[in-house]
């Protein structure tokens, strides 16, 4: 019995609970009934996610199955948690990762948490859109011949803006360095389960591999799985890292949306994936007709990824993200200073495929030609690092007004959200470029971390 239909069967049964949690499957308030009828603890019958004999163990190996990984685990504490326990268990405490500089936030966190040492992986930057593209596996490879005490490497692929890396090259490469790969595929649930996608990195031959099954697959929010397949990891340790980041008290409606997701793509995985590349190739071949806006595309680029580039029509990018909410009430996932970015996935309905074609249509009609702005298009190089991450964030600091802050030493991570990637990690220095790119995506309404209400930013004392 799937996870889902058990939770189902319990909550039509007369079995009174005399245990947590404390709403004792009874509605309460605004909140629908279905709700708490479904949320139980670690129940007779109904498993432990941290020492799984039956429904949660069976719903893991299934996805392992389907993932072709060799053994899986459901998190409910999103890919942070994922991220945190393969970071942990593949490198030892104060050891050397190398890892993306385009990580999401939490594999800093990993390193600050274990006093590693880190390595930085600089994606190159994609000509026009002035984002991420995909690492090479020349540039892994490079790094491992110039450091052997790196102990594992760490990648993001998909990045948030959908290109890809290719997994299968930069895995052998690692492992002929018998180093550990770890990809954070957060934004690549969806990979392999249809022949419309990409593979996925399990596939691929990556060690330990992250998906947040509630980005691209229909699972609720905070869901996500990590997989481990081969020798290299000790997968012991890695379930002791699992108990040490998760909660104790899963959420069992959580775990049961993984299990009916996963259920769903085993069954109908392949109609759902080529009916989702048929209509995002549709929509990107109507929206070529636009005379001012760009789009991603490109063999390296994730089927769903509209990745929306203002070119001379002299929006910016958070403006195109604002008009789209405001006047044809669509809700994109991000903006940046030159583009945004919407997601599509198997979830999407015709309506939604058309609603966003015929606005993207519309505002690029009324576009008014402009001069688009110049944007250096050249690898960006790190900032100068002065302290160690762990250093910096517990050291003593000041807050400095933004227009003071160039040639300081920032005490917090500074970056546009989302996706988070920094700009500047704690220990490392502020150049006058990153100040005046800070103050002006602040007046263009940008979400910034790091940067307070009014415009100062943590800077070593």
């Amino acid at each position: 019995m799937h996870l889902y239909e058990a939770l189902t069967e319990y909550a039509k049964g007369e079995d009174y609970p005399y245990h947590m949690p404390g709403h004792k499957r009874r509605a309460f308030g605004a909140m629908p009934p279905e709700t708490y009828r479904m949320d139980v603890t670690e129940i007779d019958g109904f498993d432990d996610l941290h020492a799984p004999e039956g429904l949660i163990k069976d719903l893991q190996s299934r996805i392992a199955r389907l993932y072709g990984a060799e053994e899986s685990f459901c998190l409910v504490g999103g890919s942070t948690c994922g991220i945190l326990a393969a970071v942990s268990a593949a490198v030892f405490e104060g050891g050397h990762l190398l890892m993306a500089r385009n990580c999401h936030k939490s594999a800093y966190h990993a390193a600050y948490l274990r006093g590693l040492k880190l390595t930085y992986l600089i994606p190159p930057v994609l000509p026009e859109f002035g984002i991420c593209d995909a690492l090479s596996p020349e540039q892994v490879q490079a790094a491992l011949e110039a450091d052997p005490s790196i102990e594992a490497v760490l990648i993001v692929s998909p990045t948030y803006e959908g290109r890809i890396s290719p997994v299968r090259e930069i895995a052998k490469i690692v492992h002929s360095f018998g180093k550990i790969l770890i990809v954070d595929e957060a934004h690549g649930a969806h990979l392999g389960l249809s022949g419309a996608f990409h593979e996925n990195s399990c596939q691929a031959g990556a060690d330990l591999v992250i998906h947040s099954t509630h980005k691209t697959l229909p699972a609720m929010t905070q869901t996500a799985l990590l997989h481990v397949s081969g020798k290299r990891v000790d997968r012991e340790k890695l379930k002791r890292f699992l108990r040490i980041y998760q909660s104790s008290s899963p959420s069992y409606v959580l775990m049961a949306s993984v299990d009916n997701a996963v259920t769903m793509m085993e069954r109908d995985g392949e109609v759902l994936g080529q009916k989702l590349k048929t209509e995002f190739s549709e929509l990107l071949s109507d929206l070529s007709a636009c005379k001012h806006f760009h789009f991603l595309t490109g063999i390296n680029s994730d089927v769903g990824k509209l990745v929306i580039h203002a070119g001379d029509s002299g929006f910016t990018g958070q403006q195109i993200y604002d008009m789209l909410r405001v006047k044809y009430h669509l809700q994109l996932e991000m903006a940046a200073g030159d583009f945004c970015l919407a997601m599509f996935t198997v979830g999407d309905t015709a309506e939604g495929f058309r609603r966003m074609r015929d606005a993207v249509l519309q505002m690029d009609a009324q576009a008014k030609p402009a001069e688009s702005a110049k944007r250096a298009l050249e690898t960006p190089k790190l900032p100068e690092a002065v302290m160690s991450l762990g250093d910096a964030w517990d050291a003593p600091f000041e807050e400095v007004p933004l227009e003071k802050s160039a040639g300081r030493i920032s005490a917090e991570f500074l970056s546009l959200y989302p996706p988070g990637t920094p700009l500047v990690v704690p220990g490392e220095r502020i150049t006058q470029a990153l100040a005046c790119d800070l103050a002006t995506w602040r007046t263009q309404g940008l979400r910034l971390r790091g940067v307070s209400d009014e415009g100062k930013v943590r800077c070593i004392l």
